[in-house]
């Protein structure tokens, strides 16, 4: 008797949905410009500073109450509720007038804070709802499949997003389009400032329409139930309960610990990256396909993890991340002159591995009704872990160029700049090294007696 084909997890609604919906909500078209864009509307460079820390603050206070809640009233209100709000972020900038400084400081600093609130309300609600809809109706061994597809479409959508965000907001190109075009309309900065903005409000109008799609879903393992009304009591008592838990669970609290060492040393260069870029040497027209080419590897590096995760143990993918890590941090360090390249899209290709550890191991190890909350929890480890290497990065930057200046009092600014810079890399060197010892240490004490980590296939939910 010939055996049923085991039928595509892709099947299930909720899947698909939740693979859109990572693609529209993180493919912005205004990334690729995103620093200047803000200054060209008239914002100073201190304003820009201060409008991303209200985001991170902001993403700090709501990521796991957020979770919570998503856990308590349902994924897909939350989901819902990010969905409106990055449409209304859009909106904000989309056509906020320009004329009054204050006014657009105000109007930006409001979409900042809806931009968080939308980060946090998403963060776990997505992968909750996911996972749950394979769990009820399908085989959770497939998550990994389907994150591996998700990150190759959202790096589809992120190669678009950057190419096309870059090319519409260059009013020389746009200029010679709408020349070919068979126009005579000038084209200015001014003409083209908002163009990778309303191309956003268009994915955020998507993104609405993907979360109304979606259905709740919940498995029973023993908690309240599916039909049980919510309360807010229930979300803090959710909240309690998910971090106690994950206190107690020293093998996710070990994932999650990891997730913020790796990343906060990844994000933080990512964020520098335009700049060092300038300083090996590559033109800056070719910023947006080195974005474009990191976002190519996307459809390889899935599949590399999703190996590691199913066939090594976490262990030794622990290990393959800290040589990556190394290899790429020491090479940025060095500045060299465009193959300085290689190393910065190795670090930063790693960043979609650690991604899918995080997920994989944490989801596996979770039960449904407070699997959104853990996420949330994973994901304010992370931010806490960007705010605290942040708020670092900028007291060294500012001892080196005390330093400089009192060395070289003639420098020139942007050569101070420049300089500061080139010396502060060394430091993620040793920054990663400290984090990476206090982590063996505190693991190794964390784990003892236990043997999941040295396991590959991570243990089911335990209490």
């Amino acid at each position: 008797m010939q055996s049923e084909k085991k039928p595509s997890p892709f099947a299930l609604r909720n899947v698909k949905l939740f693979v859109a919906f990572g693609v529209f909500f993180n493919s912005r078209f205004y990334y690729p410009v995103f620093s200047i864009l803000f200054l060209d509307f008239g914002l100073t460079l201190s304003q820009f500073a201060i409008l991303n820390a209200i985001w991170a603050a902001t993403i700090v206070m709501c990521e796991v109450p957020s979770g919570a809640l998503a856990d308590a009233f349902g994924r897909k209100r939350l989901l819902v509720l990010a969905g409106a709000l990055m449409v209304l972020e859009m909106l904000l900038i989309a056509f906020c007038p320009r004329g009054n400084p204050n006014l657009l400081f105000l109007v930006f600093a409001i979409n900042r804070i809806c931009s968080g609130v939308a980060e946090a309300s998403a963060s776990g609600a997505d992968e909750a709802i996911a996972y749950d809809t394979l769990k009820k109706y399908g085989d959770p061994n497939d998550w990994g499949v389907i994150m591996d597809w998700r990150i190759r479409f959202k790096s589809v959508g992120f190669i678009f997003a950057m190419i096309l965000g870059g090319i519409v907001y260059d009013p020389t190109v746009v200029a010679k389009v709408v020349s070919w075009l068979g126009s005579d309309m000038i084209v200015t900065q001014e003409t083209t400032l908002r163009l990778p903005i309303y191309m956003t409000l268009v994915l955020a109008v998507m993104t609405l329409a993907v979360t109304l799609m979606m259905k709740e879903e919940r498995v029973d393992e023993g908690g309240k139930g599916e039909d049980s009304a919510p309360s807010v009591k229930d979300a803090f008592a959710i909240t309690f309960r998910a971090g106690r838990w994950i206190l107690r669970t020293p093998f996710v609290l070990t994932v999650i610990m990891s997730g913020l060492l790796f990343d906060s040393v990844a994000r933080m260069i990512v964020t520098m990256a335009s700049q060092y870029y300038r300083l090996i040497d590559i033109p800056e027209a070719l910023f947006g396909l080195i974005w474009a080419g990191i976002a190519v590897m996307g459809f390889f590096v899935p599949r590399l993890a999703r190996y590691l995760s199913e066939n090594k143990t976490p262990l030794f993918n622990l290990g393959f991340m800290v040589v990556v890590v190394l290899i790429g941090v020491s090479g940025m360090s060095m500045f060299i002159p465009w193959w300085g390249v290689i190393p910065a899209m190795l670090l930063f290709a790693n960043m979609n591995v650690l991604d899918f550890f995080l997920s994989f191991y944490i989801n596996r190890a979770t039960r449904s009704d407070r699997r959104a909350t853990v996420l949330s929890f994973k994901g304010l480890a992370l931010n806490l872990g960007y705010g605290a290497i942040g708020i670092l990065y900028s007291l060294l930057l500012a001892r080196l160029r005390t330093g400089l200046s009192a060395d070289q009092p003639g420098m020139e600014e942007l050569a101070l700049k420049n300089a500061v810079f080139i010396d502060s890399m060394i430091y993620f060197v040793g920054y990663f090294l400290v984090g990476l010892a206090i982590l063996i240490i505190l693991g190794a004490w964390l784990l003892r007696g236990s043997r999941e980590h040295k396991e590959i296939r991570p243990q089911e939910e335990i209490g």
